[in-house]
C-alpha cells in the first residue's frame, strides 16, 4: 500500500512520466511506504504523502541530463582531464530510495533521543 499516487508525483515535477517511469514509480511508491513505516508509522497522512513523493522524485531524477544528481549537496567538476565528484546530502545514492534529513523532520522523529536500561526495574529503586 502506497501513500501517494502517480498523479501526486507528477504534480510535483515539471514533466510527465514516461510509461516505463510510471511502472517504476508505482513500485517505488510501495517501497517508500515500507521505509516510511519503518521510520515512523504514526506520522500524519500528509507527511507520508509528501515524503513518498520526494523519495520517488529523487530516485527517478529530474529527467534531464544535467549531470548533477538529484539530492546532491556538494559537487565538483574539472575540465580537460575530466573529473567529477558529488556528495549526496543524506548518505543515499542516485536512484536509491532514502530519507533525507528534511524527510525525517517532516515525519516527526528526527530529533527524538531516548534510552532504556534493562536493569532499571531490577534494583527495587524507582526513579
Amino acid at each position: 500500500m502506497s501513500y501517494a499516487t502517480l498523479e501526486d508525483v507528477e504534480s510535483r515535477i515539471t514533466r510527465t512520466l514516461s510509461e516505463d517511469e510510471e511502472s517504476v514509480a508505482t513500485n517505488l511508491l510501495d517501497d517508500a511506504a515500507v521505509i516510511i513505516d519503518a521510520y515512523n508509522a504514526k506520522a500524519s497522512d500528509a507527511a507520508k504523502l509528501t515524503v513518498s513523493c520526494r523519495m520517488v522524485i529523487r530516485a527517478l531524477g529530474d529527467g534531464e541530463m544535467s549531470g548533477i544528481p538529484m539530492g546532491a549537496s556538494q559537487g565538483s567538476m574539472s575540465g580537460l582531464s575530466y573529473a567529477q565528484s558529488w556528495t549526496l546530502g543524506s548518505g543515499g545514492s542516485v536512484g536509491e530510495l532514502y530519507l533525507s534529513k528534511q524527510d525525517k523532520d517532516i515525519l516527526g522523529r528526527a530529533n527524538s533521543i531516548g534510552s532504556y536500561s534493562p536493569v532499571q526495574g531490577m534494583t527495587g529503586v524507582v526513579p
